[in-house]
């Protein structure tokens, strides 16, 4: 599936419309994709609320008919989670604190488009978690009563309890323990329904399973129905909760000979063969329940990954005998270091790994130096050879925020990865912590110079997408794209990274690059027959660059390809913000015989004035319309009613991120000219699409 940033359905309330569409462009060029509508009347927004599902308010906070408390007052009157910022002339403590208590999460001075742009993020994942949390409340409630249901008919002897009250009680309970009525078994203590010998050894029980907190102990005691007549149970706890009330859940089962084979047998399955110690699986539970305890308890803990360096190496030297019994010992070595407050489990042929909770990353670290040393020192004989053996070990914290334990363990392998990095330990034989910061994303302070070096490195890619024309005629079209390999050797787009605000010739470098890669690329696909054309993509920069098209005739010359075999590509929102540029643009480009296209098209307020004044040849619609028209009747008549507008005008017409069979109908009813998306084929290196299969 083609991953898609959500649309942002974004209302403006601003008398202006210029700078309504600014705003439209700002969040846009910050990498949101952005459907809007402005507000021009009290019974507009009304209108707009009770139709719409809306994301954002920004609303410029002057005097105006209708104003941005009359607009906040009426969000509120009808109970609308929409987050609201006000664009303010100047900065104003009182008035900051006046809107806030209104309603509205912050204001922002106009010009501060950095800050806007932070802000609007930030509330736009704020309302994604409560909107998440409000659907996750959905399923729990649903989830609690079909729990309730199953618990009603299973056929296993189920109670929970509190402060060793019974709380509630299936019917296969009150019938195991003799009991007709919940309300019998209410007033009755856990300890009543046992022996005078098995209470003490229930409450030894119990005291140990409230220090672990694990699930699924079990112990072996003698039950006392009402009726007196006693039974030999095994009884098994788990954390619980039971009408939104922490509490202990226990399953009676008759005690059985198999009891003890079967506690053997989990306890085998949790093991590593080779050396003794728990194996992934088991670790892996574990990590999850360390995350969990974090994120409910506020307990930080630790995940060390030790790696073994040069292991396989050492196995050809050894063979793989040697290589078991050198593992054995380092597994002993290991489990001598680490102790019993630790989770010692091994994760492959030359990983292992550590769990602490609760600890801190701190003195994980520490810990792991000691570890690090101690196998440095040690000396590990094999057939009478002595084996030198070293470890790189990376440490992760596990805190409230972590992310799931696959995630918490990739942090730790990096930073393991890492310490053979560093100068001066190319065998690695250190131990370093993961720093989150270290591994973000490229932000604007290093991510021209991150891009620059790519370009330098020979670190860009380039992909190739079919567009496909709906009415099978057999034309061979692709859009370019460019993927950059950052950091980590992740393919990204270097446009996602450029600042909002420049500078505006790394932007022209990228554009550059791809044009004449793809000019190469085509020309040589064009030369064994094939009539291609090809979509390129050009930025805001580009626009503005007065030397591009002398540059493009001269690369085109080179070439020996027409100018027809190119489309150029511009966003609406540059287009808008850019109109005189992107005019001279398209009419240099019809000069060189090129075509030009105009992308993400009808998110702006007026989407139709950008077609009076830029001569395009082609428009493709915002991928937004491609994914509303699968939900609801209303966006299948507004993208019909939209392409028959812009065919009226002679106007070829193109819809993206086609990904299921399903649209297909609805885009030939519409009268769709092309289309585009993973379902004919994702992104590739090659252009190797069959088009006569259409």
């Amino acid at each position: 599936m083609q991953k898609q940033n959500a649309t942002v359905h974004l209302l403006i309330l601003d008398p202006s419309q210029n700078d309504a569409e600014s705003l439209v462009s700002l969040l846009r060029n910050a990498g949101k994709a952005t459907r809007a509508h402005r507000i021009t009347s009290e019974e507009d927004l009304e209108e707009a609320l009770k139709n719409g599902n809306w994301d954002l308010l920004l609303a410029r906070d002057i005097e105006q008919e209708f104003t941005a408390d009359n607009a906040l007052a009426m969000i509120r009157r009808m109970d609308k989670d929409i987050p609201c910022l006000f664009l303010t002339e100047q900065e104003s403590r009182e008035r900051t604190v006046a809107v806030m208590k209104a309603g509205a999460q912050a204001t922002v001075q106009s010009g501060h488009d950095d800050l806007l742009v932070l802000k609007a993020k930030r509330e736009l994942a704020a309302l994604e978690d409560r909107r998440r949390r409000r659907a996750l409340e959905s399923h729990l409630r649903e989830a609690e009563q079909r729990c309730q249901l199953l618990l009603e008919s299973s056929k296993d002897a189920i109670a929970y309890i509190n402060d060793g009250m019974h709380i509630y009680a299936n019917q296969s309970y009150l019938e195991f323990l003799g009991y007709d009525d919940i309300d019998d078994l209410m007033c009755v203590p856990v300890l009543d329904t046992l022996t005078p010998e098995s209470q003490t050894d229930y409450k030894t029980f119990m005291k140990s399973f409230a220090e672990k907190g694990q699930d699924g102990m079990t112990i072996n005691c003698t039950a006392k129905r009402s009726d007196d007549h006693e039974l030999n149970v095994t009884m098994s706890v788990s954390g619980a909760t039971y009408d939104s009330e922490v509490c202990t859940q226990i399953v009676l089962q008759p005690e059985h000979s198999d009891a003890e084979l079967e506690e053997k047998l989990r306890e085998i399955s949790s093991q590593d063969l080779l050396t003794g110690l728990y194996n992934r699986q088991y670790l892996m539970k574990e990590l999850e329940q360390a995350i969990a305890n974090a994120g409910k308890n506020n307990q930080t803990g630790a995940l060390a990954y030790i790696a073994l360096d040069n292991f396989i190496t050492m196995k050809g030297q050894v063979g793989i005998s040697g290589a078991d019994l050198l593992l054995s010992d380092l597994a002993t070595l290991l489990k001598k270091e680490a102790a019993d407050d630790l989770v010692l489990a091994r994760l492959s042929d030359d990983a292992f790994c550590l769990l602490c909770l609760p600890g801190d990353e701190k003195s994980m670290t520490t810990r792991c130096e000691q570890i690090r040393k101690a196998v440095d020192d040690h000396l590990f004989e094999i057939n009478g050879r002595t084996v030198p053996l070293t470890v790189s070990i990376g440490v992760a914290s596990i805190t409230e925020n972590s992310p799931k334990a696959e995630e918490l363990m990739a942090r730790a392998h990096t930073a393991s990865s890492d310490v053979r990095k560093q100068e001066g330990q190319a065998q690695g034989n250190g131990v370093r912590a993961y720093n989150p910061a270290d591994h973000e994303t490229l932000d604007d302070s290093n991510s021209t110079e991150a891009i620059l070096k790519a370009l330098d490195d020979n670190r860009f890619r380039l992909l190739f997408q079919p567009i496909i024309n709906l009415r099978g005629e057999g034309e061979e079209h692709y859009e370019a794209f460019v993927r950059m390999l950052d950091q980590d050797d992740k393919e990204v787009s270097p446009y996602d990274f450029l600042p909002p605000m420049g500078p505006t010739d790394t932007a022209i470098k990228i554009d550059r690059w791809v044009i004449l890669q793809t000019i190469k690329q085509l020309s040589s696909h064009r030369s064994r027959g094939n009539d291609t054309r090809m979509f390129l993509n050009v930025t805001a920069e580009t626009l503005q660059d007065k030397t591009f098209t002398p540059w493009l005739s001269v690369a085109l010359k080179a070439a020996r390809l027409p100018g027809d075999a190119l489309i150029f590509q511009i966003r609406e929102c540059d287009a808008n913000n850019y109109m005189k540029q992107a005019k001279d643009f398209t009419k240099a480009l019809h000069q060189l015989h090129c075509k030009v296209s105009i992308a993400q098209f009808g998110c702006a307020l007026n989407p139709f004035i950008t077609l009076k004044h830029i001569d395009t040849d082609y428009v493709k619609i915002d991928g937004s319309f491609t994914e509303e028209i699968q939900k609801n009747d209303e966006a299948r008549e507004q993208v019909k009613e939209m392409v028959k507008s812009l065919q009226s005008a002679g106007k070829l017409t193109i819809i993206p991120l086609v990904e299921n069979a399903a649209v297909l109908a609805t885009l030939w009813q519409a009268g769709v000219n092309y289309i585009q998306g993973y379902y004919l084929q994702a992104p590739v290196p090659e252009m190797n699409y069959d088009f006569g299969d259409n």
